[in-house]
């Protein structure tokens, strides 16, 4: 495979691919054959392929390379070639463009290549890009496969090669996946020969896309999709703990472009039956970042993975549990809520509801309990594989009853200093609040008082599942 010195020898042997062909058969038990595949190049002979692309056009670059191609394909056994172009039939004149210029050129056969060699040598650019009309036609260029017991497998596979995007008002996106959904071929491979940066995208729903934006570029992209055309490549992403161990699971993994930023993959991580994190495809032409969602996340930046090899990513992400429990004893439930910072930092990674419990990277936290009045817990530690227990006292239940509304506050009394807790509702005639166990200072003034000494100021005390009430 290292006499293989350009891309579209790549395209050719992206057929080998061991993947499930939707149109195989089931093979005698006894005597099983190797499957057939079929692979169809439809391929853009539009009038943009004259353009050049470094120092020569397109369409001599792609024919010299699908042609050294074919030489080394010549013999290949259980593979049969064909090859349908667009785009050079009819020219574009005054504006008008024919979309129904697309062609079977050379139908499948064991002897396709001459056909194949001598279409290419003659080609010429001239026309539109009817990219979906020409993968909604390369539907009946392959032959019917034989679905009986005992039939040889049979693989369809479609390589489109373009350099523009579609031009006929069309989606090639719907018309490759009903392709697929049919059962007809497998996922189309699609070569982006220099294509702008804002047109790439609209190719990638189409299939498996590969961008070959510069000359430059193709021997990258040759080696790369060479070598994952003949052999797997697959990864393993290992959630460590502190003591080094890949046991950490069940937490959402998502796999970004380090460059652009778009995700390229989202799993839940899971040990499979050997009790192991279980191995991925994964495509080796893009360099990772790696985000596991704990809380706070654990991420590895730049991750590469080998083409044909196994990689085993390894992310440290020692976890315990956080269990936030209420005290027993009498008294209505109440959701509360609990703020959970890393020490010494003000962002909340999370707002943990008391009563349940959470997982969390390993360290020291600063928690924040929405009780009456607040409880600030500093320095918990999470501990691997551990549990800490963090009990808050149940509430209790003061009810303030005026005579008449009125404004007034509650204060928790700390030795000689009064807490602001919460301010009684100038309007209402009854009041209620559940405060952490205490001694607290009420204070009220009838809206109808107009003098500041007719403030009154009544002290209770508040026990943990129990009630108390100030009249004033």
């Amino acid at each position: 495979m290292e006499r293989l010195p350009n891309l579209l020898r790549t395209w050719l042997l992206l057929a080998l691919l061991p993947l499930t062909g939707a149109a195989w058969a089931q093979p005698d038990q006894q005597a099983p054959q190797p499957p057939l595949t079929r692979m169809l190049f439809v391929m853009d002979a539009s009038n943009s392929m004259n353009a050049f692309w470094g120092n020569r056009p397109k369409i001599e670059t792609a024919r010299e390379l699908l042609l050294n191609a074919l030489q080394e394909l010549e013999d290949q056994p259980d593979l049969e070639l064909a090859l349908r172009l667009y785009g050079h039939q009819t020219p574009i004149q005054a504006g008008k463009q024919d979309c129904d210029d697309t062609k079977l050129e050379v139908p499948f056969s064991p002897n396709s290549i001459p056909g194949m060699r001598s279409t290419l040598r003659s080609v010429r650019c001239l026309g539109t890009t009817p990219i979906a009309r020409s993968l909604e036609k390369a539907a009946k260029d392959f032959p019917e496969v034989d679905r009986s017991k005992g039939a040889r497998p049979v693989r369809n596979v479609i390589i489109l090669i373009t350099d523009g995007i579609e031009a006929c008002d069309e989606d090639p996106c719907a018309v490759s996946r009903a392709l697929q959904a049919k059962g007809i071929t497998l996922k189309p491979f699609v070569i982006g020969v220099g294509l702008a940066e804002a047109d790439k995208y609209s190719l990638q729903c189409v299939g498996n896309y590969y961008d070959a934006s510069t000359p430059e570029l193709f021997e990258h992209v040759l080696k790369v999709v060479v070598t994952q055309a003949l052999n797997s490549t697959t990864a393993q992403i290992s959630l460590m703990t502190t003591d080094g161990k890949p046991t950490e699971t069940d937490v959402p993994v998502t796999l970004y472009d380090q460059r652009t930023g778009q995700v390229r993959m989202h799993i839940a991580h899971t040990m499979n039956d050997r009790g192991v994190p279980d191995t991925l495809s994964i495509d080796p032409i893009y360099t990772y970042k790696v985000v596991a969602h704990t809380v706070p996340p654990s991420v590895r930046e730049n991750v590469t993975v080998r083409p044909g090899t196994h990689t085993i990513i390894a992310v440290d992400a020692g976890m315990g549990t956080l269990a936030l429990k209420v005290g027993t004893g009498p008294g209505d439930a109440q959701v509360v809520q609990c703020i959970v910072r890393r020490q010494g930092e003000l962002q909340t990674l999370t707002a943990q509801e008391m009563g349940t419990q959470q997982r969390y990277r390993v360290g020291v936290y600063d928690l924040e309990v929405l009780t009456l009045p607040r409880l600030l817990i500093p320095d918990v530690r999470i501990e691997q594989g551990r549990t800490t227990d963090i009990v808050v006292p149940r509430p209790g239940v003061l009810n303030v009853l005026p005579s008449t509304p009125g404004p007034g506050a509650i204060f928790l009394k700390k030795g000689d200093e009064l807490v602001w807790v919460a301010d009684l509702d100038p309007g209402a005639i009854r009041s209620q609040f559940r405060l952490q166990p205490g001694t607290y200072q009420v204070t009220y003034r009838s809206r109808n008082a107009r003098r500041t000494e007719l403030t009154l100021i009544k002290d209770i005390t508040i026990e943990s599942g129990r009630s108390a009430t100030i009249n004033f």
